[in-house]
Parts: C-alpha cells; sequence; structure tokens
C-alpha cells in the first residue's frame, strides 16, 4: 500500500503566501514524478505544478513566477510554495505521486485526500 498525505492547508489574505508538504509513504519502490493539482466546486481538478524524480519542475501558466514546487527525494516528499496568493488560487489542493510499489509491480497514481486552501480578506 502506498499513501500519500498533504499538510499544510489553511485560510491566508490576499497577496500572502502559505506553504503545502506532501508525504508518500508505504510499499515504495520508485517515486517518479509528484505533484499538485486544485479543484474548486463544480470544476475539474486541473494541474498547478509537477516535479520529476530528476528536479524538473512544471508549471499552470496562472501560478507561474508566484509558486515553486520542490520536492525531497530521501523523505518522498513534495514542496509548493505558494506566494503572492489571490481569491482564485482557493481550492482543495490534492498531491499525486506517481509511484512504483515494487518491482513485480506497475506504476501508478497515488492521491491524497486534499488539503483546503481559502485565500480572503
Amino acid at each position: 500500500q502506498v499513501q500519500v498525505v498533504e499538510s499544510g492547508g489553511g485560510l491566508v489574505q490576499p497577496g500572502g503566501s502559505l506553504r503545502l508538504s506532501c508525504a508518500a509513504s508505504g510499499s515504495i519502490l520508485t517515486i517518479y514524478t509528484m505533484g499538485w493539482y486544485r479543484q474548486v466546486p463544480g470544476k475539474q481538478r486541473e494541474l498547478v505544478a509537477t516535479i520529476t524524480g530528476g528536479g524538473a519542475p512544471k508549471y499552470a501558466d496562472s501560478v507561474k513566477g508566484r509558486f515553486t514546487i520542490s520536492r525531497d527525494n530521501a523523505k518522498n516528499t513534495v514542496y509548493l510554495q505558494m506566494s503572492s496568493l489571490s481569491p482564485e488560487d482557493t481550492g482543495v489542493y490534492y498531491c499525486n505521486a506517481n509511484v512504483r510499489p515494487r518491482a513485480t509491480m506497475s506504476r501508478g497514481d497515488y492521491w491524497g485526500q486534499g488539503t483546503q486552501v481559502t485565500v480572503s480578506s
């Protein structure tokens, strides 16, 4: 079993900053790409940022220059540093990890339960 757990969400004022963390644990042989997605009611889940095992980041246009994704491979953890937050960044942020649990198993996507981020004055 692979577990993915997010932390760090909360309420922040417009213009503020917040840091999300996500740790993968359990039966893990290799973690490939990790990333953050967000969802608001009535809309599809959308990509925010991803980072490969080698550290190459990718960002949605809406967050470029404001969000920074990073990872600590030794801790199986990915971070999302968010700054200059606006109400449009409000949503539930989900962590995704593409994992190969064992050599005899294929790769798969594992999701966390999500953490709420609310940007409001």
